[in-house]
């Protein structure tokens, strides 16, 4: 069976973008769109909240607590984690609490795109630590700057996977996985990651001028951090 499935997405409860729309409301459009997991990946702060799980529950979905970390100031998405990653500012670091905390999934999150938080060469020097490499929503036919983050999976062989990393509301359903598993957990989902049993869902965009705006305000908010 394939479950629908989007791993990148910011809440109100971000300490560093100023997001309207609470986690309660991402999981009641993403029952709508037939949603299956969500995954929240707050900006440098963990978020486990028990009424999360049971929210998401009641709804047939699958929570997944995570955070986007920011290391050696580039961002880097950590799933299934604890406070603890909070804590974590160097890719040594991060490569141990891996080896602590095996069941985490470590995703590099539009790590070519021409902005000052991003991974770019720290990804291929710590290659090791990913499970996978992110396919972002946002690029056009012309500009795409997911190809030299596809060439990097391709040559580590690692999974390359569609997110909406979203930010609005709106464009939840921009980028997403289906993926094929048994059971709807998240050591099963990760495995299956992990196997390359997914397929991606995202298109290129077409409206430049919103393209260019949400780059702006990405750009204020990280000199406001």
């Amino acid at each position: 069976m394939y479950y629908k499935t989007n791993l990148h997405l910011h809440s109100s409860d971000d300490p560093k973008d100023s997001i309207p729309h609470t986690f309660y409301e991402y999981i009641n459009r993403g029952e709508k769109l037939e949603f299956q997991v969500l995954a929240l990946t707050c900006h440098n702060r963990f978020v486990d909240r028990p009424e999360y799980h049971i929210y998401a529950k009641k709804r047939n979905m699958l929570f997944i607590p995570g955070i986007e970390q920011t290391i050696e100031k580039s961002h880097v998405v950590i799933l299934n984690c604890n406070k603890e990653a909070e804590k974590i500012n160097s890719f040594e670091e991060l490569k141990q609490y891996k080896q602590n905390h095996p069941e985490i999934f470590v995703l590099a999150p539009h790590p070519y795109f021409p902005s000052s938080y991003v991974l770019g060469k720290k990804l291929d020097q710590n290659i090791d630590i990913f499970d996978a490499v992110e396919h972002s929503w946002f690029y056009s036919k012309h500009i795409n700057f997911n190809r030299p983050a596809e060439k990097t999976a391709v040559k580590h062989k690692l999974p390359f996977i569609a997110t909406s990393d979203t930010h609005d509301i709106r464009f939840l359903n921009s980028g997403y996985i289906e993926v094929e598993t048994k059971h709807i957990t998240i050591p099963s989902l990760f495995a299956a990651i992990r196997e390359g049993n997914f397929r991606n869902h995202a298109a290129p965009r077409k409206l430049w001028r919103e393209m260019i705006i949400f780059i702006i305000r990405q750009e204020i908010r990280n000199l406001r951090k």
